[in-house]
């Protein structure tokens, strides 16, 4: 699955730098997290690294947006050919 910012985000802007797909990105209120770039860190670390940064543990995954380890690799691979 990708992730995805709640409305619990305080705009600290730790997890931005943090994310190696550039998925993160400020929204109108809130950071948001693109789908489409988002990997979970998958293929970059073991953990999803704005997770671990979070202060407030508002990063959960989008139910939304299920995705298997296998998808996130393929996304990953797709994501860094280019």
């Amino acid at each position: 699955m990708a992730l995805m910012i709640t409305d619990e985000c305080i705009n600290c802007d730790v997890c931005e730098p943090e994310c190696p797909n550039g998925a993160i990105s400020p929204g109108e209120e809130i950071y948001v997290i693109d789908p489409e770039l988002c990997t979970e860190c998958v293929g970059h670390y073991d953990e999803p690294q704005c997770q671990q940064v979070c202060p407030v543990d508002c990063i959960p995954l989008d139910p939304e947006r299920p995705e298997n380890r296998d998808q996130l690799m393929e996304k990953y691979h797709r994501i860094t050919a280019a």
